[in-house]
């Protein structure tokens, strides 16, 4: 999607227009790696900061218990190659913002506003409170430390009358965690998929109030989702277990089926808005 010519899936376009975004936002975006988000919000706000939490070594804190920020390639924008650029990232640092790279800065060199890419810990943000007006995380939740407080630092850098956006796979209400052995095969440390009930439980547990929900149903393709298994033994079984089903063996949970000679299977996908109380 980042390269030229790049399009956004339908999925991320659904993210999107649930996001709402605006031309005066100020966004944060935090996942465990790279995601598609940052690119798809970019052309639509104001500036775009993306935080890849992904375990790794631990971070060194600064006084305050707060992760220190590492920049990575950040696109059109080197802040390091540009006077223009430099000075203003400079005030933008006396501002107490030491990632920002201003809209100017890059209208300067004619491009759009470039995301700003860093590495920190999700429950150690290295920003002041009240910092962004949206904030997003996109399946990444359950895998970047204790949700409650990811959720906790997510909000704290939000500011008043701001969003939280939150995608992430849920089961619904009525149904059972018969499913969970198969996350916990493919990742020993997932907590297992939480209900739609729960996800919201925890958020308003967290310090906001939901103001929108958008749940649906998924088909997607083993395959990519078996890449990240936590081994090849692994993969095998949870590909066995479903093919087995296809072929009327005993249910996963997962409603795997059959497609264009593929094996496919079912997630439900909830995308929650939530404002800071």
């Amino acid at each position: 999607m980042e390269a030229p010519g790049g399009t956004v899936t339908p999925h991320v376009r659904r993210l999107l227009d649930f996001a709402e975004p605006s031309p005066e936002d100020v966004c944060l975006d935090v996942a465990r790696g790279s995601g598609p988000m940052p690119a798809a919000l970019s052309p639509q706000v104001r500036q775009v900061t993306a935080v890849d939490a992904a375990p790794g070594p631990p971070a060194r804190l600064d006084e305050r218990g707060r992760a220190t920020t590492v920049e990575f390639g950040t696109g059109p924008v080197r802040i390091a190659d540009d006077p223009a650029a430099g000075s203003l990232h400079r005030a933008a640092v006396r501002r107490g913002n030491p990632d920002a790279v201003p809209a100017a800065a890059a209208t300067q060199r004619g491009h759009a506003p470039d995301s700003i890419r860093v590495r920190a810990e999700a429950t150690a943000l290295p920003y002041q409170d009240d910092t962004f007006s949206l904030v997003t995380t996109r399946f990444s939740l359950y895998s970047l430390g204790d949700p409650g407080r990811v959720l906790r630092e997510l909000l704290r850098v939000c500011k008043p009358g701001g969003r939280l956006i939150i995608a992430d796979v849920v089961r619904t209400n009525l149904a059972g965690s018969d499913r969970d052995w198969i996350e916990r095969l493919r990742d020993p440390a997932h907590p297992g998929i939480f209900s739609i009930a729960g996800l919201t439980e925890l958020i308003t547990s967290s310090g906001a109030n939901v103001r929108r929900l958008d749940v649906f149903t998924v088909e997607r393709p083993v395959e990519p989702w078996l890449a990240g298994a936590v081994s090849l033994s692994a993969a095998a079984q949870i590909r066995q277990a479903l093919t087995d089903e296809v072929d009327g063996g005993p249910k996963t949970g997962a409603k795997p089926r059959i497609i264009g000679g593929e094996l496919w299977f079912t997630q439900n996908w909830a995308h929650v808005a939530a404002e800071p109380i």
